[in-house]
């Protein structure tokens, strides 16, 4: 339970304030070293900026880093303006400028693969957003691995993990609270994406206690639909224990209550899974015509 708030705070908070920190106090002797150093610092930023998890400390927190980050960059480049562009460098400079430029490579890379997430050219199923009154954060999302880790996985490529944030975009009362009230989501009532069939539901798992999960029923209390307009599959997985409102051949309509968002299954902490699977391949899902990445919210 550690590790996750430990690697979270790292990546969030103390990485980049290092990165930050270095390029404001470092004594450059030359405008390119100021350069790499910045555009190396300036990509880390807006890779953070885009791939975080910022529901754990809040979401609004991630325009205060690029605020900084703008606030040091036009602070430090008031120190280096009348430097040399260029100078001889001894083997410790070199080092460091061949450290930033690889650097600047890595996060650059990372930058365009995070862009390419929020958009994909595969034909997408149209749903009505199955939350209602409340901000909802994409905490797993995208077309690329690095913004939604569904993508591994062919069944569910383009699935979704969405949790509710409340007026500071934070997703729970605490870092990792065990208990599951503390968390924004967890009990909010779920309503059918479609007009449609059931084809399959859970009801009867428990509810664990964060970071508990149960691997051997990964999807935990869920429900399995065909909507009337497609012959895809719809899962919506992780529902409350004794929550489900609907039984397998039975047809629902667009919005009408289904159950409530629990915790059960193979969940890290409670979250809304949902995904459309069609001959075993997983397909995107867009609400009100926006294919969602993480980081989006949805009110």
């Amino acid at each position: 339970m550690l590790f996750p708030i430990v690697s979270t705070i790292g990546l969030l908070i103390v990485i980049p304030a290092v990165f930050l920190f270095t390029l404001w106090k470092t004594s450059f002797t030359s405008k390119f070293e100021w350069i790499v150093d910045a555009v190396s610092t300036t990509a880390f930023v807006f890779w953070v900026f885009q791939s975080g998890n910022w529901a754990w400390i809040g979401y609004y927190f991630r325009y205060l880093l690029v605020v900084i980050l703008v606030y040091v960059l036009i602070h430090s480049w008031r120190k280096v303006r009348v430097l040399p562009f260029k100078i001889k460098y001894n083997g410790t400079q070199l080092f460091t400028i061949g450290m930033y430029l690889f650097l600047i490579v890595l996060f650059g890379t990372y930058n365009v693969f995070a862009f390419t997430s929020y958009s994909t050219d595969d034909p997408a199923i149209e749903l009505q957003f199955p939350l209602k009154d409340g901000a909802y954060y994409i905490g797993q999302g995208g077309n690329h691995v690095l913004l939604n880790y569904h993508q591994e996985y062919l069944p569910q490529q383009y699935a979704l993990d969405i949790l509710k944030v409340n007026t500071f975009g934070i997703r729970a009362n605490g870092l990792y609270p065990k208990n599951l009230d503390k968390y924004q989501i967890y009990g909010e009532e779920l309503y059918s994406p479609c007009a449609g069939k059931v084809i399959e539901a859970q009801n009867r798992l428990p509810d664990f206690t964060p970071p508990e999960s149960d691997p051997k029923n990964a999807t935990g209390n869920y429900i399995a639909l065909i909507c009337d307009h497609s012959d895809a599959t719809i899962y919506i997985a992780h529902m409350q224990e004794g929550s489900v409102m609907v039984t397998p051949d039975e047809k629902v309509q667009a919005g009408q209550k289904i159950g409530n968002v629990g915790n059960s299954g193979n969940t890290s902490e409670p979250h809304l899974h949902i995904h459309a699977e069609k001959d075993g391949v997983g397909i995107p899902i867009q609400f009100n015509n926006k294919f969602l990445a993480r980081n989006n919210l949805m009110r």
